[in-house]
């Protein structure tokens, strides 16, 4: 194992980039803009760019370099290859095999939402497991899967898609996969939102979410925290679909532990103890003591995650 490697985790408005000593340690991270324009046409110019430029900065050579990791908002073969990232503008490319050919480093890519797991395996909410099931509860719902240390990618790229497992049949809003009745309809910040919208104009409830202009979910928990009935109905609610997705990702995987991050995950022990109350009464019996823990990481965890894929 080389000295140095660089963690790239890509997004739609920004490219996090890390330099980390092999061991763990993260030695320098920084951001840089991701140009969607001609369909992210310049994105990995730009991350060749800013890689080169720091190890001449640092006086790193090429020798000292393990490689490039990168964390990727949408499916990655095998291979390295990208089977479209719509908020980048990509088609179809060997992102591995472009960036290996701008830098002369090796490169190893994965799904953003897989290398964040790895990372909360490696150095976060997972650290000292093996197994590992992270779910990411923000604008959407988002999952990676990590069996004996490595990522389940799935044959598509697309292991780990937590948040479109079907939850509900009778579901008349469309989820932004396509389908129905998915489960980031109900478990990710603008899902509760949803939810709670819904419940104040089906009833006439007294709770202090009317007086809200602008609803967030930390607005719900903050209230059901409070003693507030409806927000605590909907929390409630919130955790027993969570709870139920989780036990049955248990009886397929049974990881060691579950990592709960993204944003709703600030809400802490309201959501991780409610989450756990109906995971243990609904998962088959071998997996009733599965730990369920919140990430740590934040968001460093795909720069984390993007630098155990060399390894």
């Amino acid at each position: 194992m080389k000295r140095y490697g660089f963690g790239v985790d890509i997004g739609g408005t920004t490219c996090k980039i890390g330099l980390f000593d092999m061991s763990g340690v993260i030695v320098e991270k920084w951001e840089i803009p991701t140009n969607t324009e001609n369909n992210g046409a310049a994105i990995l110019d730009d991350v060749a760019a800013a890689v080169l430029g720091k190890m001449e900065e640092k006086q790193i050579a090429k020798d000292d370099v393990q490689g490039i990791g990168l964390g990727v908002p949408g499916p990655v073969g095998a291979d390295g290859t990208v089977h479209k990232c719509v908020n980048l503008g990509w088609g179809v490319i060997n992102v591995e095999q472009i960036l290996s050919e701008k830098t002369g480093l090796l490169v190893k890519a994965g799904n953003d939402a897989n290398v964040a797991a790895l990372g909360e395996m490696w150095q976060g909410g997972g650290k000292g497991h093996e197994d590992v099931v992270m779910v990411t509860l923000g604008t959407g719902v988002g999952g990676g899967i990590i069996i004996g240390g490595k990522m389940i990618s799935g044959f598509h790229g697309a292991g780990g898609e937590i948040g479109h497992i079907k939850m509900r049949d009778d579901e008349t809003d469309t989820c932004g996969c396509g389908k129905k009745g998915c489960l980031e309809q109900y478990a990710s910040a603008t899902g509760i939102v949803r939810m709670a919208r819904q419940k104040l104009e089906a009833d006439d409830s007294e709770t202090v979410l009317r007086s809200l202009d602008d609803l967030t979910a930390k607005d719900i928990f903050d209230a059901a925290k409070d003693g507030d009935k409806v927000a605590g109905e909907l929390v409630e609610k919130l955790c027993r679909i969570l709870g139920t997705a989780l036990a049955n990702i248990a009886s397929i995987v049974d990881p060691e532990v579950f990592v709960i991050g993204g944003g709703v995950s600030r809400a802490g022990a309201i959501l991780i103890d409610g989450i756990r109350k109906y995971f243990t009464e609904r998962t088959f019996h071998a997996c009733e003591s599965t730990e369920i823990t919140l990430a740590t990481l934040g968001n460093d965890a795909g720069m984390y995650g993007c630098v155990r894929l060399l390894f």
